[in-house]
């Protein structure tokens, strides 16, 4: 890793990391700059280096390298296909306009860091709110977003997890269909209006994660599949194709830029998008052990989090060494523990919830104990397959638990929020179970104050590539809960302007008398996490959760963590009834509230719900 010292605004010296890559344009000395790209492809290539045409060397097994002397920061560039067809390069770090156009030479130490005593926040106290970056702000940019930082801090928050924001074509997008991986999306702003973003929050507290893409690439601007198709399979997902991790250069192309996001711009972890679809099932050491490693190796004196959304529910990517220290990767996202609850509050059976549209209170209770809502089960309708693995014998910080994310809201038809579909006293049990079990929380932006705000589908693709028409997105609704009685007329123009807007998060909701008691709740609920419940989870190991009773409405768990048993006594009923005995300090109930005070419990009012520190 290359480092460049800086002075920081308190007298202090701040470092501006700077990650090596084989790819792009990197800055080898004052005003010099080497432009690399591998093009297999091709026998020539020219480099255009602001109105200036220079001819590359093509070394070795594809690779194009030239070397330029006076290149100052902010000069256009782009590379020119023996076709005359100019491209940007796929390895850069901003652009001058868009994914169609010039990059630009980026100095990377320019940035003046000022967060050069942090070193993140270990993994038991993250509490996770996602955002996307265009809508979570009317001006929907980095610096703007910088703006509700304070908020979120003050409000218990620990974890900004931003969804994808490596370049992408159009405007506006979820940002999964990226195609220029190193490179900030112009509408957000500049590289250093993103470190900017994450300076602040460092200053307030708030750690950073990324979303990042590697399943596949997106369609809109995906100039590497002229000159190196080599990096992708032939068949490809419908978002665009997938990387071929049988090749060097993938492989080095996406962990140079996992290390490239961590080092340069202070990220203090990645999320990965669809694990399950990454395809490497050839290769000695997986792509994703092999990434991992590498950010293990290379990274060290500080905290940084990996975290995989992966649909498959194995565990081989979680186990602990025997020390319990990570080995790869800190948590996983659970959707199991989503669709269950979803399925069960609403109703809401058919597509993603349909395996999940029986027995919820064992599978609820089973998800809190041990994990994964499948652990080596078949499912109605699929066969002999089996799904999922036994995961009790992980932390129960590996699994990251939610109500609702982007997907779950922004892939229904109406774009609602799970508080648009219940009542205030079941929001409230929900999120205290969400915040006070000892999985790893993760809510939605504007969860914290209980937003309605509609959150679409949308992108910006160009009409001839007849991507994310209503018809496909009617089809995706129907896997999250439209019925059939939903037609085409019902569904938002993806690619409509208006669907952008109408996605923007309202911050009006919070300053109204239900949003402050939300938020107040909220708080509340986060602040007895962080005094009662983290402490508890430091170098915590598996096997903690016990179901005492799971059924009917009524849920009793215990956790054994460490010496202190932490205790889960609710009951979604109208009635009062039984429960498995608790007793010890009483750290939430409700109905009503208590912070001290130590009971003995053996039943439970109608829609009651306790949570006890025995």
């Amino acid at each position: 890793m290359n480092v460049a010292q800086r002075p920081t605004a308190n007298g202090g010296r701040s470092q501006s990391r700077v990650s090596p890559k084989s790819w792009g344009a990197e800055c080898t000395a004052a005003g010099e700059v080497r432009f690399r790209i591998w093009a297999p492809s091709l026998t020539a290539l020219t480099l255009r280096l602001a109105d200036k045409d220079m001819p590359m060397s093509r070394t070795f097994d594809g690779w194009f390298e030239l070397s330029a002397s006076n290149v100052a920061p902010g000069t256009p560039y782009a590379y020119v296909l023996p076709d005359g067809l100019v491209v940007p390069d796929p390895a850069g770090r901003a652009l001058k306009d868009d994914v169609h156009g010039p990059s630009l030479v980026i100095d990377p130490t320019a940035y003046r860091w000022r967060d050069g005593q942090w070193q993140g926040r270990p993994w038991r106290e993250a509490v996770v709110y996602e955002l996307h970056v265009g809508t979570f702000t009317a001006e929907g940019t980095f610096t703007a977003a910088a703006e509700k930082l304070a908020d979120l801090a003050e409000a218990g928050i620990s974890v900004v997890e931003l969804m994808p924001v490596a370049a992408f074509g159009g405007t506006r997008g979820w940002g999964y269909d990226g195609v220029l991986l190193h490179t900030p999306h112009p509408s957000y702003g500049t590289p250093d209006d993103m470190k900017a973003f994450i300076d602040h929050a460092h200053e307030l507290g708030l750690m950073v994660m990324l979303d990042v893409v590697y399943n596949h690439f997106g369609i809109d601007g995906n100039y590497l599949s002229v000159y190196a198709p080599e990096m992708m399979h032939e068949e490809g997902t419908p978002w665009g194709p997938t990387i071929d991790f049988e090749r060097k250069p993938s492989r080095d192309f996406v962990i140079e830029n996992a290390l490239y996001w961590l080092e340069e711009f202070h990220l203090d972890g990645l999320r990965f998008d669809a694990a399950d679809q990454i395809r490497d099932e050839t290769s000695t050491t997986h792509i994703l052990e092999e990434l991992a490693l590498a950010v293990r190796e290379r990274l060290t004196g500080r905290h940084v989090h990996l975290v995989l959304e992966d649909a498959r529910g194995i565990t081989r990517f979680h186990e602990r060494d025997k020390d319990n220290s990570v080995r790869f990767y800190d948590g996983v996202w659970n959707d199991g523990y989503h669709h269950l609850i979803h399925a069960w509050a609403t109703g809401e059976h058919g597509g993603h919830y349909k395996p999940f549209a029986r027995d919820f209170w064992p599978r609820i209770g089973k998800t809190l104990a041990s994990g994964f809502a499948l652990q080596g089960e078949t499912i109605e309708g699929r066969g002999d397959e089996i799904f999922g693995e036994p995961s009790g014998h992980l932390p129960p910080v590996t699994f990251v638990n939610f109500i609702q994310n982007h997907d779950q809201v922004g892939n229904r038809v109406g774009g609602d929020r799970l508080w648009a579909q219940i009542d205030k006293g079941l929001r409230e049990r929900l999120m205290a179970i969400l915040l006070l079990s000892p999985q790893i929380p993760l809510v939605f932006m504007g969860d914290e104050f209980a937003s309605r705000s509609r959150f679409f589908f949308f992108s910006d693709y160009p009409e001839e590539l007849q991507q994310n028409t209503p018809d496909d997105r009617l089809q995706q609704a129907r896997d999250f809960g439209a019925g059939d009685d939903v037609t085409v007329d019902d569904v938002p123009d993806p690619n409509g302007p208006e669907t952008f807007r109408m996605s923007k998060l309202d911050w009006e909701e919070m300053n109204t008398s239900n949003g402050r008691e939300a938020r107040a709740y909220f708080k509340t609920l986060v602040g007895k996490r962080r005094d009662h419940l983290m402490p508890l989870l430091e170098n915590i190991g598996g096997d903690t959760g016990q179901v005492l009773k799971a059924q009917d409405g009524i849920l009793a768990v215990d956790w054994q963590l460490g010496e202190t048993l932490w205790q889960l006594r609710a009951n979604f009923t109208d009635v009062p009834v039984k429960i498995p005995p608790v007793r010890g300090q009483v750290i939430h109930v409700l109905p009503g509230s208590a912070e001290t005070g130590v009971l003995e419990l053996a039943e439970l009012s109608p829609q009651g719900l306790i949570f006890v520190r025995g």
